[in-house]
């Protein structure tokens, strides 16, 4: 594991990008998996005369592709042709729960699977070299999609992904256990925790758990006013149950170990949603794993946080992919 020291703040690339519009050269489309859900995607062609590869793009738990339109926006003129996607079940890509708001699943597999199918069509359809990229949940996806062989890029990034959760020190089978308990209590499609702010509106205290930028977190309740259908809350004790499930399923001995892509995983310590040991544990584990990390400075959502932090999260990811996924020959 090539592993790089904690990074210092520096300036990020002055680059004027309006967070609240879809930008003209993108494209909003609708995927249909076999089983017919439609799943939201949005594609961007390529903004250089050649272009430089092809990156997919996938957000986390209860998130939606436009909170993250600055850097899509941003790897897009650097001449990347770029695609990201709502999760089966999130955003606009539809409900799997009782009712609007709750993030359920049944297993993770399910996302697994529309992962692979998604894939092996955009792979088909853009130009080399292929990069995949997720944050969160989503990172948590695309490293087990990696551990069973669902997708073969050349070059992966990971934003504070969910490699293990945060919450009680308690031995991981013993939470799996008691989240198993919960939803044979109860119904498991129930929320797991509480949401007692008014529809569509983000809890009071949850900013300072993504984000030192004030602007950029207020993005989130700026797209959820003008496209509620984007609005999500807590997830469903189902979902807690099988995202522990899954956890378990990274932590086997071999199972991070079997992957030879070179990944890149961005965290930070002061991360109070995912777990940066678990992040840590994982970029030593990964044969080509490479580690960035951040201090207090930076919140979950690195990729959004203030221009420092980005820049240098920004940068890292540039010069990563200068080395894994070089532009193919003229």
């Amino acid at each position: 594991m090539s592993k790089a020291s904690s990074v210092t703040s520096k300036p990020a690339a002055k680059t004027v990008i309006d967070r609240r519009i879809i930008p003209p050269t993108a494209n909003e489309a609708i995927w249909e998996t076999r089983d017919g859900h439609r799943l939201r995607r949005i594609d961007w062609p390529g903004g250089a005369e050649r272009v430089r590869g092809s990156i997919l793009f996938l957000p986390g738990r209860g998130d939606n592709y436009e909170k993250y339109l600055e850097s899509l926006e941003e790897w897009h003129r650097a001449g990347w042709r770029v695609t990201a996607a709502d999760w089966r079940g999130q955003a606009g890509s539809g409900r799997l729960g009782k009712d609007a708001v709750t993030g359920h699943i049944e297993d993770f597999g399910i996302w697994i699977e529309d992962l692979g199918e998604f894939w092996e069509s955009w792979k088909a359809e853009t130009p080399g070299p292929h990069v995949l990229a997720a944050h969160s949940m989503g990172g948590h996806l695309v490293m087990r999609a990696l551990v069973d062989k669902r997708v073969d890029p050349q070059a992966v990034f990971l934003s504070a992904p969910m490699l293990g959760m945060n919450g009680p020190p308690l031995p991981l089978p013993m939470l799996h256990g008691v989240a198993t308990m919960m939803t044979k209590v109860g119904d498991p499609t129930r929320q797991a925790w509480k949401w007692s702010e008014k529809p569509g509106e983000l809890p009071t205290g949850r900013a300072t758990l993504l984000t030192h930028d004030p602007d950029r977190y207020d993005d989130e309740q700026w797209w959820r006013d003008h496209r509620p259908e984007l609005v999500m809350g807590p997830a469903s004790w189902r979902w807690v149950e099988r995202a522990y499930a899954s956890w378990r399923e990274l932590e086997k001995p071999g199972a991070l170990e079997s992957v030879a892509t070179p990944v890149l995983i961005v965290s930070t310590s002061a991360d109070k949603l995912v777990s940066h040991p678990a992040n840590v544990r994982a970029a030593k584990r990964l044969l080509g794993g490479e580690l960035v990390e951040f201090g207090d400075e930076a919140a979950h959502e690195i990729l959004r946080e203030v221009d420092e932090v980005r820049g240098a999260a920004m940068q890292a990811i540039a010069e990563f992919l200068d080395k894994h996924a070089p532009a193919s020959p003229a």
